[in-house]
């Protein structure tokens, strides 16, 4: 009976361990090349082995950078898979030692539609195979937040290696000298890059027809943030399964595909809102998706979330022949206009869905010949459109044409367009060659040929009504795709673009539509706008990376610095600590009138009194898992300011305690030069920007722009002009506001109090500034500053320095909070700061 028990016992024991060493999944599929898995994190689990099983490979490992931590659940992507059936291991390591597998059922990976013009001549675009396997040879990249501007790679022909940051590998392929396929895969929302060309990444390779780059998010939320992507001079170029928003860059497009390119396919991307421009047709940002000068181009299974302007096609190519392109199974989701708008190009635009589309859908001018067939126009107010004719320049109020007025897209010369199998519903007007067409004369003015079949060819007795430009029939050429194309129905086709079109399963971003408003409407969507704005991605880390500190210490009230005259009480500063987190200690306090008061159950320290003197105070976490982490403050007697109102847009940003500063930051702007500051940095004065401040004082507002750049700017919403690059103006005390009057950029600006009388300042004003630092630490003072000491947390001395003091370099500082102690001719000055 003993033995028994000591049997079950162990048993049972060896079963709770083995259970306690395999995740649970929680998810798994197939999609188009790729599969992913997500599991349960495992608390005892140090990281995690995945494998993958089908189509003749067995117990392939995949790479870290694959597996990454979204808190609760962990997820992993396999890229490049042949179409068939899979299994996906994963096992956890604990201890160093592989625990039991966890395996999925059998996932369907399907094969990407590789049709359209991008693989004409039996080209294949991208570091990618026919069959979705990389090409031999490729080189694979990871691309992540942590590592855009250090990742590295040794390029044939480059002008220095090795090649550091993406941008600058990218620019060791511009002369076409390296021929390995090269894969760049994106991991997670990627900001600006500290090198970019004018805001973009730029793709290019002397189009040199045996290399071949592919550009590729990993998983459902990759996410280019904030910046543009540009193709030139390039052949043998895939991008896909990349989410792009708040794209700010000179060129201002999403993606751009300028002069001299070929074979590049451009598909499964989610295009949303980028930033204003300054014309009144880019509020929603300029172009998501245009080409010029390019052709053998494919852009299909594209999801544009409200775009205002989708495609422009075409700018100044001057000719009608050699340029193809095709559109199809593209998502036009309640976006407004160029659908495409086309210029010049032999268009094939089939098999897309216009949803709530409220300018319209194609298109024609210049001569171009387009062929629509079996899309889906859904409440899509004009869907077919040919310049100065039809229904482009129908003024349905007098009956009449208004070429003057009612161009709804373009003042250029009409091409033709050839319509067949569209399925058209809701739309205001719709004119068929020879059909009804109210006033007008339809051999005239029409807005497409309609085709009995789709191979029919188009006389060429039928002409632009501007123009006189005729349909070339590229379409029934037999050497093209075109003519043996079996297209989908429009309702499969529907079906096909909503599953498949965007990031995988749709991306991580959640939007609904309100079709009875936004079908109609092309105004910027206000919350769709600030989602994109607010958008930070769930990810948490990825495996291989630094794990960042699961303790949380937030400052609720966001004040932690504060100045009060003497005999006044601070403002409560609260504090609040979660996470990993079990506890907080506090360094500084009590000391000359301010105490805390720490409640365990809320999870707050509360600081509050009336201080006698200077304060400085770190609140630190305590926890036995992960990092701790700090949050500072200084609170000063005796400045009637309230501190930071000196602000370097290259060192804070938009970060300020005295000014509440909304707007968009540029580094493509050029520099500024002001007390002996270079400033690369600055705010873009334009219709969203404002900044808003409250002075106690009469006070001396200085603004910096551009090097001797003259204009205009608004404060207080009165026009106040410059000229030299700097205005300033004495402003009385009370709220003020700087909006825009003219387009400017915005480098630095301070108040200075310009009398404020010894009933307010009883010792001598010092601001250290930006606060937290990343390496240049500024000092203003009016008083001469002698000498400077920083001491770390632990009263230790850190580094000193002595002579008249305007700079700090902090660079070779470790992060974490220190007391700077600045000796003047008028006493030593405390002052809290922290490094990152």
């Amino acid at each position: 009976m003993l033995k028994k028990l000591l049997f079950s016992t162990s048993f049972l024991l060896i079963s709770v361990l083995a259970s306690a060493q395999t995740v649970t999944i929680n998810e798994s599929g197939g999609w188009l090349e790729t599969a992913y898995v997500k599991w349960n994190s495992l608390p005892e689990a140090e990281s995690y082995n995945v494998y993958y099983s089908g189509n003749g490979i067995l117990n392939q490992k995949i790479d870290n950078a694959l597996i990454r931590s979204y808190g609760s659940y962990f997820r992993a992507d396999i890229l490049g898979l042949a179409a068939g059936s899979y299994t996906i291991d994963i096992k956890p390591v604990i201890s160093g030692v592989e625990g039991d597998v966890a395996t999925t059922g059998s996932l369907t990976v399907l094969a990407h539609d590789r049709t359209g013009f991008a693989f004409a001549n039996a080209r294949v675009p991208g570091a990618y195979k026919i069959n979705g396997t990389p090409k031999d040879g490729a080189v694979i990249l990871y691309i992540t937040e942590e590592t855009k501007n250090t990742v590295s790679l040794n390029v044939t022909g480059a002008n220095s290696n090795p090649c550091v940051g993406l941008e600058t590998i990218l620019e060791g392929f511009k002369k076409g000298n390296d021929n390995r396929p090269l894969i760049l895969r994106l991991i997670g929302q990627i900001t600006d890059l500290d090198y970019m060309d004018k805001g973009d990444i730029v793709i290019e390779n002397n189009n040199n027809a045996l290399s071949h780059i592919t550009l590729e998010g990993v998983g459902n939320d990759a996410v280019a943030d904030g910046w543009g992507i540009r193709v030139k001079n390039a052949s043998n170029i895939e991008i896909r399964n990349i989410g792009t928003m708040n794209c700010n860059s000179d060129e201002g497009d999403n993606i751009g595909l300028q002069q001299n390119n070929d074979y590049i396919w451009v598909h499964n991307v989610d295009f949303f809102y980028g930033d204003a421009g300054g014309a009144a047709d880019q509020a929603k940002g300029d172009g998501a998706l245009d080409c010029k000068k390019s052709t053998y181009v494919t852009f299909s299974y594209n999801h544009f979330w409200d775009s205002g302007k989708c495609n422009l096609l075409g700018l100044s190519e001057g000719t009608t022949s050699g340029l193809y392109i095709t559109y199809h199974h593209n998502w036009y989701d309640h976006s407004d206009s160029r659908h495409p708008r086309v210029r010049f190009y032999s268009a094939h635009v089939y098999n897309n869905y216009y949803d709530g589309n409220s300018k319209y859908g194609v298109g024609s001018t210049m001569g171009s010949s387009v062929f629509v067939e079996n899309n889906t126009f859904r409440n899509c107010k004009y869907p077919i459109l040919t310049s100065m004719q039809g229904s482009d320049v129908y003024n349905e109020g007098t009956g009449a044409n208004d070429y003057v007025n009612y161009p709804t897209f373009s003042k250029e010369d009409g091409g033709t367009i050839k319509a067949f199998g569209n399925d058209i519903t809701g739309a205001k007007r719709f004119v068929a060659y020879g059909g009804a067409g109210g006033n007008q004369n339809t051999m005239v003015d029409f807005d497409a040929v309609v085709a009995s079949t789709r191979d029919e060819a188009i006389s060429n007795s039928i002409i632009s009504s501007y123009g006189s430009n005729t349909y070339n029939n590229f379409d029934t050429d037999a050497a093209l795709y075109i003519k043996n194309l079996v297209p989908d129905s429009p309702a499969d086709a529907k079906t096909k673009v909503m599953l498949y079109s965007g990031r995988l399963n749709g991306g991580d971003f959640n939007w609904s539509f309100n079709n009875s408003e936004d079908d109609t409407s092309y105004a910027v969507n206000a919350p769709l706008k600030a989602a994109l704005s607010n958008y930070m991605t769930s990810l948490v880390y990825i495996q291989g990376e630094a794990v960042p500190s699961s303790q949380t210490l937030t400052s609720t009230t966001g004040n932690n610095d504060q100045n009060v005259q003497e005999g006044n009480a601070i403002n409560p500063i609260i504090f609040t600590w979660g996470g990993d987190a079990t506890d907080v200690t506090v360094n500084g306090l009590p000391a000359s009138g301010v105490d805390f008061v720490k409640d365990a159950t809320a999870k707050t320290i509360t600081i509050s009194g009336t201080p006698t003197s200077d304060v400085s105070y770190t609140v630190t976490t305590v926890g036995a898992i992960s990092t701790p982490v700090s949050e500072s403050g200084t609170i000063t007697v005796g400045i009637v300011s309230s501190g930071d109102e000196i602000h370097n847009f290259t060192e804070s940003g938009t970060t300020s305690t005295f000014y509440s500063i909304t707007g968009n930051l540029s580094t493509s702007k050029g520099d500024a030069h002001y007390n002996n500051l270079t400033l690369t940095q600055c705010l873009k004065i334009e219709s969203i920007t404002e900044i808003l401040f409250t002075t106690v004082a009469e006070s001396t507002l200085t603004l910096v722009f551009n090097d001797g750049v003259s204009g205009d700017i608004k404060i207080d919403g009165v026009s106040k002009n410059f000229s030299t690059g700097v205005l300033t103006l004495i402003i009385p005390a009370g709220s003020h506001t700087i909006t825009k009057d003219v387009t400017l950029n915005l480098y630095y600006m301070s108040v200075e109090y310009t009398s404020l009388g010894m009933d307010y300042v009883v010792k001598p004003k010092l601001i250290l500034y930006p606060n937290p630092v990343n390496s240049n630490l500024h000092i203003s003072s009016q008083a001469e500053v002698t000498k400077v000491q920083i001491y770390n947390l632990q009263g230790v001395l850190i580094k000193g320095i002595e002579n008249n003091i305007k700079t700090i370099d902090m660079s070779s500082i470790g992060n974490g909070g220190y007391l700077i102690k600045a000796y003047t001719n008028q006493g030593v000055i405390n002052r809290m700061i922290i490094k990152k």
